[in-house]
């Protein structure tokens, strides 16, 4: 019998398009510096997040950037990024 999360992972591609990432990528890194950024101030290009934000909260974000890669590895699965820049 096939569970529904692998009928599910069939239509990842189409459920998490570029925005949904974007969208997924501005709630974990807003829940972990507590901090709002903008979906437009992120960019991803091959496998890396490019954040176009005040260095003060760049710092923040790499003082906390295994925690923010974990979060996004359990939401967005296999398609999550690998770096933050």
């Amino acid at each position: 019998m096939i569970e529904i999360k692998d009928l599910l992972a069939r239509f990842n591609n189409i459920l998490l398009g570029e925005e949904g990432k974007k969208e997924a990528i501005r709630k974990i890194i807003s829940e972990v510096i507590k901090v709002e950024i903008k979906s437009e101030d992120i960019k991803i290009k091959n496998g890396t997040i490019y954040l176009n934000i005040k260095p003060i909260y760049k710092n923040e974000i790499f003082l906390k950037q295994d925690k923010i890669l974990s979060k996004l590895e359990e939401t967005l699965g296999k398609k999550s990024p690998t770096a933050l820049l």
